[in-house]
């Protein structure tokens, strides 16, 4: 067999693999014989049909089928030969097929690039420093409140909190506009559902009412045709009602999977809960700027083909997401594309770091992160005891574990300030590249 490689690019090979005639010929003869022993034809008996017959009937479907499996095979033994690493399936190009003559095909791939991560004092880290106070804790606990209230109508004037229903109809400059009427919509006043001011130009009316609220749309608004422009609202309201707060007792925190006997109890569960929450927020958000900060620093081409896997997993991921009602070949892969570009840089460029500052898992902060987990749970030694004994969910705690070093690393040599933040910034999700 021989073998040439050729880059067309940091990551593409193209490798011209030729493979002497009699190999092939004999994988044929060998693939008709055995067809031969099976093949029945009208006029022949069993078994019985000449090799010529067979051949001639059979014998170009054979041949493409051992031609396929001839260029898998040798491409396998190429690449081990050439110490190669693909990080893709090949496209094989046959180029000589003629029967009789030696077989020469091309198998184009891509490899695995070679990374070099860029400088980490190059990095930039704002670390949020907050903490659960109080008042966190109350505006948690009246937040679970109204997620279990029931609701009065009531004839006096509106006040936050309370959920109003209304009729209203949109203009600018006179001229009624898309989008921008409705009935028996329901608001909560305060919670921010409308655009700015018109929760707020509610506030104080009653039901019955008739009112006329001027606004201005934001600058940066989803549809460009109304973003700051400014637009009449003409609002009838329908009804006021005022939230029933359950109280707070034994039947109200069952709800929530706590077993409490008092309030100090319950919200001392409830604060677990919040600096579990702030941890991990705390947690992503400087993971998100490792992320970003290794990405700029690092100038890095990752296989398209890693990158298309990366996608239909991601689609499969969404249709899962969504109830799974859906053909995920149907979504586009246009709409994954970026962020597969940055899931499959991330795990080469940590990986990497692995094998550059010669990381080990920390069995400490595996056991940690799993007495973590468990705690969330009724039976924490029950669940313990699982992730022990079951290696596969095991690995991935120790994984994760594994990333978090990653993290670590690149903040030991990069640039760190601390940033106070309150608690209910510090738990959102951060953005990428923000």
């Amino acid at each position: 067999m021989q073998v040439s490689l050729e880059s067309t690019s940091n990551i593409e090979r193209r490798m011209t693999i030729g493979v002497p005639a009699e190999e092939v010929e004999q994988q044929v003869d060998e693939r008709l014989r055995e067809a031969a022993k099976q093949v029945r034809l009208n006029g022949f008996r069993p078994g019985k049909v000449p090799m010529k017959v067979v051949r001639k009937r059979f014998g170009q479907g054979v041949r493409q089928e051992v031609l396929g499996e001839v260029m898998r095979n040798a491409w396998m033994e190429a690449i081990q030969e050439q110490d190669v690493q693909p990080a893709s399936q090949p496209r094989f190009e046959p180029q000589t097929v003629e029967e009789g003559k030696d077989f020469e095909f091309v198998a184009v791939f891509e490899v695995m690039p070679e990374i070099q991560v860029g400088d980490l004092s190059q990095i930039s880290v704002e670390k949020p420093w907050s903490e659960v106070q109080d008042k966190d804790i109350n505006k948690m606990i009246d937040n679970l409140r109204r997620q279990q209230a029931t609701y009065k109508e009531v004839k006096r004037k509106a006040k936050k909190k309370d959920v109003m229903t209304i009729d209203f109809t949109g203009t600018i400059d006179g001229e009624e506009f898309e989008g921008g009427s409705g009935e028996d919509q329901q608001l909560t006043l305060g919670d921010g559902q409308m655009i700015a001011g018109f929760e707020d130009q509610l506030v104080g009316a009653k039901t019955g009412e008739e009112h006329t609220l001027d606004v201005t749309f934001p600058e940066d608004y989803q549809n460009e045709e109304l973003a700051g422009k400014q637009a009449q609202f003409q609002v009838t309201v329908k009804k006021v009602e005022e939230p029933q707060l359950p109280a707070l007792e034994k039947e109200f925190f069952e709800q929530f999977g706590v077993e409490a006997e008092t309030e100090e109890e319950f919200r001392e569960e409830v604060r677990k809960n919040m600096e579990r929450e702030l941890k991990n927020g705390i947690q992503n958000r400087i993971k998100q700027q490792v992320i970003d900060g290794l990405l700029e620093v690092t100038e890095l081409e990752v296989p398209q083909g890693m990158v298309d896997q990366e996608i239909e997993r991601m689609k499969q991921e969404a249709v899962q997401q969504f109830g799974g009602q859906m053909d995920p070949s149907q979504l586009p892969s246009d709409l994954f594309q970026d962020q597969a570009q940055r899931r499959i840089k991330t795990g080469l460029l940590f990986q990497q770091l692995v094998q550059d500052a010669n990381l080990e898992v920390d069995s400490e902060r595996v056991d940690e992160k799993i007495r973590e987990i468990a705690s969330t749970y009724q039976d924490p030694d029950e669940v313990v005891e699982y992730y022990n004994n079951n290696p596969e969910e095991k690995q991935q705690i120790e994984s994760s574990v594994l990333e978090d070093q990653v993290v670590d690393h690149v903040l030991e040599n990069a640039k760190v300030k601390q940033k106070k933040y309150k608690y209910e910034d510090a738990v959102k999700p951060p953005q990428q590249g923000a």
